[in-house]
């Protein structure tokens, strides 16, 4: 049996036509207005996270505040590039 030559048989659960995309703005599945509370979120913990390793150790601190200092200038610099 050659599977190369044989048509597969076609899918009942195939869709027969196009299915459209939802309209801009109204997907159920993604939370509007929440970004800012997020991004207040995420550098809040990103914050915890340096002070904490800070309190151990004050070189890792440095390094990992630098990098980050490092990763936003680099991500500001190609976007608008």
């Amino acid at each position: 049996m050659n599977l190369f030559i044989q048509e597969l048989p076609a899918s009942e659960l195939a869709p027969k036509a196009v299915q459209e995309t939802p309209a801009p703005g109204k997907d159920p599945l993604i939370a509007q207005g929440l970004q800012k509370e997020q991004y207040i979120g995420i550098i809040g913990l990103a914050i915890a996270l340096i002070a904490a390793v800070g309190f151990f150790s004050r070189r890792v601190e440095y390094a990992i505040a630098f990098a980050v200092i490092l990763s936003v200038g680099l991500i500001t610099l190609f976007l608008f590039l």
